[in-house]
């Protein structure tokens, strides 16, 4: 627990900071969340973050998000939930809004890369600085070093889909819990703010949060079917991306492939070159990658508007899409946080939690050793020196010098404008 839970209106300030910050992807997030909150804040101790990670890694959707919501939950209950979540993804939700009109209005925005080129190097380094703060600390026994290894190469060389990985990891885990629960000193100490408050019973409870949760998810779906008709732009956006919501495992890495495809292959919602296009808007913007669910969203109402505008068209469609991806995440985390919170210290489970924490190292290794490789060695053009310079002296930073992470990404995010201007 952490040595003194912030007031609301803190936390507040905070998750709508993160929301701007949280450059990256889901490792990058991931990372910026275990630095501010868990070394800088400690509002949450390591322990149950790494709790908290291993339980949304095993969830559809982004994890990164999910991530948010608990641990938002954990601080405030259900209001900090919901101020997590929200805040985490609304300043994407605004810019990348405001950056697809730009795309569809005005064409190709190279000036985008350019503005961030300095992000990507930072990226890598603040991934790098997690895979090293997290290893030592979950790679602790053996068998949480070669469950990582595996993990590792797995996604890397075999290209394995992350959710076999995962899984192969917590049956591991659940079979030889004794190779990987935690030594008595370092288990889970029992916080009587969240782990001991009462609970209702599970299927009342399980009742409530699933109605409201379901409500909430399907309404704006069945005004749309109802106003457009099912066969509409909009309902078939809500259905799909419903349907996305549930079933993509492994988070926007997961997502992706599958939504790409139904989307340019089958819906017609837009070309394969945009989507490409709409995966680099999403990249270069803070937020959740699976913000690029918007871009498909937006892009869908502007070419198919049917009786409304393009740009209203592409509006709703936009907000249908991130409306139906996010609210699951919402359901997922109220409706299982008090009861995995509850489980803490359940030897079993304890060990399959390591065996999935020690595989999401390897996994995030992976997705370092992959970021860099597309960093530092662009194309046919050998080692981009300056991108790898930048990575150093922004790793070095954060592990020697324990610069903060705004610094980092603003400072990178300088030299790479203020290097492409005066190219």
């Amino acid at each position: 627990m952490p040595d003194s839970i912030p007031p609301f209106r803190e936390a507040l300030r905070f998750w709508l900071k993160l929301g701007f910050i949280s450059f990256g992807g889901p490792t990058g997030q991931i990372a910026i969340m275990h630095a501010e909150l868990v070394e800088r804040k400690k509002w949450i101790d390591e322990r149950r973050f790494l709790h908290a990670l291993n339980y949304c890694m095993l969830l559809p959707g982004p994890e990164a998000t999910q991530l948010a919501i608990y641990c938002g939950w954990l601080l405030h209950r259900a209001r900090g939930g919901i101020a997590a979540g929200v805040l985490f993804v609304l300043p994407s939700v605004l810019l990348l809004w405001l950056l697809s009109w730009i795309y569809v209005t005005c064409g190709q925005l190279p000036w985008i890369a350019a503005a961030f080129y300095g992000l990507k190097p930072a990226v890598t380094a603040i991934v790098a600085a997690a895979v090293t703060r997290l290893g030592r600390r979950a790679l602790r026994r053996p068998a949480s070093w070669v469950v990582a290894g595996a993990a590792f190469g797995a996604i890397l060389f075999l290209r394995l889909p992350f959710p076999a990985i995962v899984g192969a990891a917590a049956l591991a885990g659940g079979i030889g819990g004794r190779f990987f629960k935690p030594d008595a000193d370092e288990a889970l100490p029992v916080d009587p703010p969240v782990a001991a408050a009462p609970v209702q019973s599970w299927w009342s409870r399980a009742l409530r949060v699933s109605g409201i949760g379901l409500a909430l998810w399907w309404v704006p779906v069945l005004v749309a079917g109802c106003w457009q008709g099912w066969d509409g732009t909009l309902a078939r956006e809500g259905i799909f991306f419903s349907k996305a919501a549930m079933i993509t495992f492994g988070g926007a890495y997961a997502a992706l492939p599958y939504a790409g495809q139904q989307a340019v292959d089958h819906f017609g919602w837009l070309t394969a070159p945009q989507m490409l296009d709409g995966l680099g808007l999403a990249e270069t913007t803070p937020g959740p990658l699976i913000m690029v669910m918007q871009f498909i969203g937006f892009l869908g109402g502007w070419h198919q508007p049917g009786a409304l505008s393009p740009l209203m068209a592409a509006t709703l469609g936009a907000l249908i899409t991130t409306w139906t991806t996010f609210v699951p995440c919402f359901l997922w985390i109220f409706l299982g946080a008090p009861h995995i919170e509850q489980l803490r210290g359940h030897a079993r489970l304890d060990g399959t939690l390591a065996a999935v924490t020690a595989s999401v190292v390897g996994v995030v290794l992976s997705l370092a050793v992959w970021f860099g490789l597309h960093v530092f060695f662009p194309g046919d053009r050998g080692v981009d020196w300056f991108a790898l310079t930048i990575a150093f002296v922004a790793f070095v930073g954060m592990q020697r010098f324990k610069l903060n992470v705004i610094l980092v990404i603003l400072g990178c995010g300088l030299m790479g404008w203020a290097k492409s201007w005066l190219s």
